[in-house]
């Protein structure tokens, strides 16, 4: 099982915090750090504020050395299509080729209203999305020399020559993910080499699994997206040390919808309904980011017994 670090700094965390938190993570053997690309927090007052994803993962990129960077998911509605390749594909490089690009259609209302960002309806969320990564993945592709030109409904290229080059070949990987019945899947199987299940019960995401496998039959796809899912961790080698972390009633919180809450075993045959789903990788969200300690438990008492 690939085992990735998952973190929420909206919800309050320096960048200083994040570079303890991702060396921590490299340091004990994790596949990837990642992060949410959020600009308000969802609870707290989420001091000392936002920061940005990618300007965040281009430090990240220098402060570790192996340990793959990327989003998830990044809000198509915060940048243009243009600058947004511009910025992943120059942050792969300042990597060494450990980016990767989770990308959706944006969700979170209030964050745009608290900084001038359009939130047009859902409709066109996802076809402005749709029109990105048609603009990213061939700004990404075409042949160095050549030129790319563009004509959607929202955004037009012209005569662009699609540089910088990613470092990794053919790109960075895309991972894209929701629970949506039609065009989520339908995106998935023409762009996505992951697909994500965020914050499901396993058998809600062994059914969304289907439906991108359905979509991908359809679509005449034969190389199937990788299977994830994000699941919150909550875990301490006591049932006290659970509670220490998130609150008295917290064992007796349903562990099926998104979360594994409780000692290692617990832990391990909670993931474990996920790997039996078809999930071959797992974002553990932290919902705190600095609690290193929790990040060095998983990966001394629960990562060895997933395999």
């Amino acid at each position: 099982m690939r085992l990735c670090i998952f973190t929420e700094p909206q919800l309050g965390a320096s960048y200083a915090d994040q570079v303890k938190a991702a060396r921590t993570t490299e340091a004990a053997g994790f596949e990837g750090y990642f992060r949410s690309d959020h600009y308000l927090t969802m609870g707290g007052d989420g001091l000392p504020g936002p920061t940005d994803s990618w300007v965040t993962l281009a430090g990240l990129a220098h402060e570790t050395s192996t340990v793959r960077l990327g989003t998830l998911v990044t809000s198509a509605t915060f940048r243009h299509p243009g600058p947004l390749a511009i910025s992943v594909a120059q942050v792969d490089e300042m990597s060494g080729g450990r980016i990767e690009l989770g990308i959706g259609a944006g969700w979170y209302e209030a964050e745009h209203q608290a900084y001038a960002i359009p939130f047009p309806p859902v409709r066109e969320r996802f076809d402005r999305l749709t029109e990105q990564l048609e603009i990213i993945t061939s700004l990404w592709a075409v042949p160095i020399g050549e030129r790319f030109s563009y004509s959607g409904k929202f955004y037009e290229v012209l005569d662009s020559p699609g540089l910088p080059k990613p470092v990794q070949s053919p790109r960075p990987p895309i991972i894209m993910g929701g629970s949506g019945p039609k065009r989520t899947p339908a995106l998935a199987a023409r762009f996505a080499d992951e697909f994500n299940v965020p914050f499901r019960s396993a058998a809600e995401a062994a059914r969304l699994y289907r439906g991108v496998d359905d979509a991908c039959a359809l679509a005449g796809r034969t190389d199937l997206p990788v299977k994830s899912a994000a699941v919150t961790i909550v875990s301490g080698r006591t049932d006290a040390e659970v509670r220490a972390r998130w609150g008295s009633d917290v064992l007796d919180t349903d562990s099926g919808d998104g979360a594994a809450i409780g000692t290692p075993n617990k832990i391990v045959n909670e993931l474990g309904a996920y790997v039996e789903a078809g999930a071959t990788r797992l974002f553990l969200q932290l919902r705190d980011l600095r609690d290193i300690e929790l990040i060095e438990l998983i990966a001394a008492e629960i990562a060895p017994q997933l395999g």
